[in-house]
């Protein structure tokens, strides 16, 4: 669709007569709303305020210059300086958004996670002595001081939790504790 002179002058027309741009075009047809607001706004009409449109800012700025020069007033007493208004108060504005980036960039590997071959075998003694004794929470019955360990496939009904009480500051008891966190020295020597 192009917009020939007929259809800038109804545009035009239609929009000093108050009509929305949904009007417009559907009035104009092969148009949409918004190729009639990016119009409007490209001719420079102004937005309207209450009834009636007004004219395009090429059309106010010629009437301006053709009015007459206001004439230079008599000489009279300088005037009096506006005393300073103090500047309105800012609007709080929050501070902008920061995103944690992640610790591995998109695309990269995961760093080497230890294999069941990996995890110290005492670790692992203990863990199976200590899931005997375990509570055998669901999600459901889970606190803040109870061991989180999922045990099991979660897609069938024998998965549980630990459920035995926690180590200070961490989510597990200690026998999980022992196989989730493991120095790094000691992970170090069983790969060589």
């Amino acid at each position: 669709m192009s917009w020939s002179d007929d259809r800038v002058e109804i545009l035009k027309k239609m929009w000093s007569e108050g009509q929305s741009a949904s009007q417009i075009a559907k009035e104009l047809g092969g148009v949409t709303r918004n190729a009639v607001i990016g119009k409007v706004h490209r001719l420079g009409l102004s937005n309207r305020n209450g009834g009636g449109g007004t004219a395009p800012a090429a059309e106010t700025k010629a009437k301006a210059a053709t009015k007459p020069a206001a004439k230079p007033a008599a000489k009279s007493k300088p005037a009096a300086k506006p005393e300073p208004q103090p500047e309105p108060e800012k609007p709080a504005v929050a501070p902008p958004v920061t995103r944690i980036k992640p610790i591995i960039p998109a695309g990269q590997p995961l760093p080497p996670q230890p294999s069941i071959n990996e995890i110290d075998p005492k670790a692992l003694a203990k863990v199976s002595e200590v899931e005997k004794k375990a509570k055998r929470l669901n999600l459901m019955e889970l606190t803040s001081r109870t061991c989180k360990w999922p045990v099991g496939d979660p897609a069938t009904d024998d998965f549980w939790f630990c459920g035995l009480p926690v180590q200070a500051g961490k989510p597990y008891c200690e026998a999980h504790v022992g196989v989730a966190f493991q120095p790094m020295s000691s992970r170090r020597d069983r790969r060589r």
